[in-house]
């Protein structure tokens, strides 16, 4: 008896997809080929801004949220139901487009893998996508290393600004995973090297310039916003900006064209925006609120992703990008699996790359209600933005049909509008379809879309708000650096900007030992940042940090070439 063969790799997938030239794709969404694109190859182009302000007459799209539960090493499958709604709303005659982020290189070579969705649900060409693209990470990497070299050179000569050295001064980035780089000290050489300080590196996904790449509407919005940049303090205690020192130019024209969205497609030709990469847990985890708007203008339907579970990604989409960009979502989507639900119970051990627990791939109906606990939670979470949720079962083949029923009985139970079995991993299109009925059902529901807070609030209501409402959490606890943070913030007219909280992805809480569904803990803010450019304040929930480190074994490992060129072992 032979064996089933074996069901291809991403990358096999993704080298038998039959690509349109990207003109073709252009015209779907009513663009010009010749006079809306800049063009990197056959398949890969930019977006002019004119392009994008030249449409803003044709009426929106209905604008359509992708979300997940608590996040478990398995992976929900955020990426890849998002690109199998957008090919699905294509297979029910509806335009569509969906906008994302663009991967790092960090998780791409550690251990996450890279964003182009998975199975025949993908963006192609994949390789491209992952490592490089356009070149925009480059982009930002440079502009941010270019503010931190002036604000040395100015420190240099002379410190006309008083910048006090004994305080938080601007870091450097670098896209890699890279923990030994997380603390160093800077101008050891000797008196022509610069100032000996302490200082660090951040990963450039959690650059505040990819924070502003992701937020600004504009190439002058962008000017503004980075001239605004906090780089340091004076010695009086005034913030120092990137303009203050003469940075916010450079850094602009090193963007210049890193702003203008990319143009790809999927494996079944749906037009796909990849634009700005910020992370969930740091800073607000969307994709560019510019690929938005031109693909809310040239469609009838709009997928768009944010990171994590709803606790993060969903609640700064609606809190921080629906401020900056004004569209309203008029349905989410929450991915969940039957393993994430059944690893919830916190009685599996998961270790990511080694071979799942035999008895989480078996039917168990109890486990999945016990897990779902973080399901309900979730979709309560998006209700109180008056938004509403769809749950997206993402299946896999040892699912029992009993254990999705479960699922679509307690997600109705919750206030869900319903929630679809969808297959788009292995069917593609015709896999989601279901689900892309459901959805756009969900979306001529009325709408009562809001925000969490109003954003005139003091800024320890707002964040005791989100840990309240959002967390569960029964108190906030702040150190005295925190405290006097906030009140500097407030005296220095920053207390109006939103809050982006900072904290683990693992749980509804600050510590993953906590469990994913804790209830009246206290949460800790050790810091709070400023971001005047991106225009948000975020405070730091107990440990996290803003550079990764790789594992003993990463995907870099397993990344090679062979003897005809090819990459071989990206997923």
């Amino acid at each position: 008896m032979t064996s089933a063969p074996a069901f291809p790799s991403d990358l096999e997938i993704a080298r038998q997809a039959k690509l349109l030239p990207i003109s073709e794709i252009a015209r779907q969404m009513d663009l010009d080929p010749e006079e809306d694109l800049v063009h990197y190859g056959k398949h890969i182009a930019k977006v002019k801004l004119s392009a994008i302000e030249r449409i803003q007459s044709r009426p929106n799209a209905r604008y359509v949220l992708v979300t997940a539960i608590t996040p478990t090493p398995l992976g929900e499958g955020k990426t890849t139901t998002s690109v199998g709604l957008a090919q699905a709303f294509k297979h029910l005659g509806k335009r569509a487009v969906v906008t994302l982020r663009q991967p790092s290189l960090g998780p791409t070579f550690g251990i996450k893998g890279g964003a182009a969705g998975g199975g025949y649900s993908q963006v192609v060409p994949m390789e491209t996508f992952n490592l490089h693209l356009t070149g925009d990470f480059h982009a930002v990497t440079a502009a941010h290393n270019m503010i931190a070299a002036l604000l040395d050179a100015h420190l240099f000569h002379d410190n006309e600004l008083g910048i006090d050295l004994a305080r938080n001064l601007w870091r450097r980035a670098l896209d890699i995973n890279d923990r030994a780089l997380r603390h160093v000290t800077i101008g050891q050489g000797g008196k022509n090297d610069g100032i000996p300080r302490d200082t660090g590196f951040d990963i450039t996904a959690a650059s505040e310039l990819m924070a502003v790449l992701a937020l600004t509407t504009s190439l002058k919005d962008m000017r503004e916003r980075i001239g605004r940049l906090v780089v340091g303090y004076t010695t009086s205690g005034q913030p120092v900006t990137a303009d203050d020192i003469g940075a916010g130019g450079a850094a602009t024209v090193l963007m210049r064209d890193a702003i203008m969205p990319n143009l790809m497609q999927t494996l079944e030709n749906t037009p796909a925006l990849i634009h700005a990469g910020p992370f969930a847990n740091i800073a607000h985890g969307n994709a560019s609120i510019l690929a938005d708007r031109l693909a809310m203008k040239s469609a009838e339907f709009v997928v768009t992703e944010a990171g994590f579970g709803a606790d993060i990604g969903a609640e700064k989409f609606f809190d921080i990008k629906c401020r900056a960009s004004g569209f309203q979502p008029d349905a989410a989507v929450l991915v969940v699996t039957v393993r994430a639900l059944k690893a919830h119970t916190g009685k599996y051990k998961i270790v990511p790359g080694k071979p799942l627990p035999e008895e989480l791939t078996q039917p168990n109906v109890a486990d999945v209600e016990a897990g779902a606990a973080n399901l309900i939670q979730h979709i309560e979470n998006v209700r109180k933005f008056g938004v509403t949720p769809v749950v997206a079962i993402n299946a896999f083949s040892d699912d029992a049909p009993e254990e999705h029923a479960a699922i679509e009985q307690i997600a109705r139970a919750a206030g869900a509008y319903g929630a679809a079995v969808s297959n788009h991993f292995v069917d593609g299109r015709e896999g989601a379809a279901a689900l892309a009925q459901m959805v756009i059902e969900a979306a001529e529901e009325p709408s009562e879309f809001h925000h969490l807070y109003d954003l005139d609030r003091p800024v320890r209501e707002k964040i005791g708000t989100i840990a309240r409402e959002i967390y569960r959490a029964a108190a906030v606890e702040y150190t005295p650096e925190a405290e006097a943070q906030i009140d500097q913030y407030e005296a220095d007219g920053y207390g109006g900007l939103p809050v982006c909280m900072a904290k683990t992805h693992l749980s509804f809480s600050h510590d993953p030992k906590l469990g994913a569904t804790p209830h009246d803990f206290t949460l800790p803010i050790r810091e709070v940042r400023l971001s005047a450019g991106a225009g948000f304040l975020y405070p730091l929930c107990g440990p996290v940090n803003t550079m990764p480190g790789l594992g003993k074994s990463p995907a870099a490992h397993r990344i090679d070439i062979d003897d005809n060129g090819e990459i071989v072992g990206l997923f």
